[in-house]
């Protein structure tokens, strides 16, 4: 998919290396429960392309001016909480994560704009979900920049972890 400035395409062997530096940046990172290291970095890409494989659609990355920042797209959720009940099956939420380099430029707006007309246009979803901490306010901004509204606050179960008080934001398929 091409946007006004971005490209958002399918991973390849040379975004490892950058898509690890952005896993291991403590700003990027600060709303996740942990940096990642290289290896756990790797293993992310690689349940990605499984993603791909497994749903036909998933999290590009994303490049501005030729350059990967980071990546956008559609996920199925690897969890389960009661809000989903509610919500058109499977739930598919449209998610971002930039270098710090590519914050502020409206690039994770943009980018994720386009998922969303990806995710009703062609893959003929009625609603697309997004979710992040409470604290997390420049993600929280994002959603309202793309005309998200909450309809739910949640504990956000975590692996190993205490859950995390988090929000979710809902886009439904615009009418025709």
């Amino acid at each position: 998919m091409r946007t006004e400035r971005l490209v958002l395409r399918g991973w390849t062997e040379s975004d490892r290396a950058p898509f690890a530096e952005l896993n291991a940046d403590l700003r990027v990172m600060e709303h996740l429960p942990s940096r990642l290291t290289r290896t756990e970095s790797d293993s992310f890409v690689d349940r990605i392309e499984q993603h791909f494989e497994d749903h036909g659609f998933g999290l590009w990355a994303v490049e501005a001016s030729g350059d990967f920042v980071g990546f956008t797209g559609l996920a199925v959720p690897r969890f389960h909480v009661d809000w989903m009940e509610e919500r058109e099956q499977p739930v598919v939420e449209v998610g971002w994560r930039l270098q710090r380099t590519a914050w502020g430029r409206g690039y994770a707006t943009e980018a994720a704009r386009a998922c969303l007309r990806y995710a009703f246009d062609v893959l003929c979803r009625s609603e697309i979900v997004s979710f992040t901490v409470v604290g997390n306010t420049r993600s929280r901004a994002v959603m309202e920049r793309l005309g998200m509204h909450q309809i739910a606050e949640y504990a956000h179960p975590i692996e190993g972890r205490d859950a995390v008080p988090s929000v979710c934001y809902l886009s439904t398929r615009p009418p025709t």
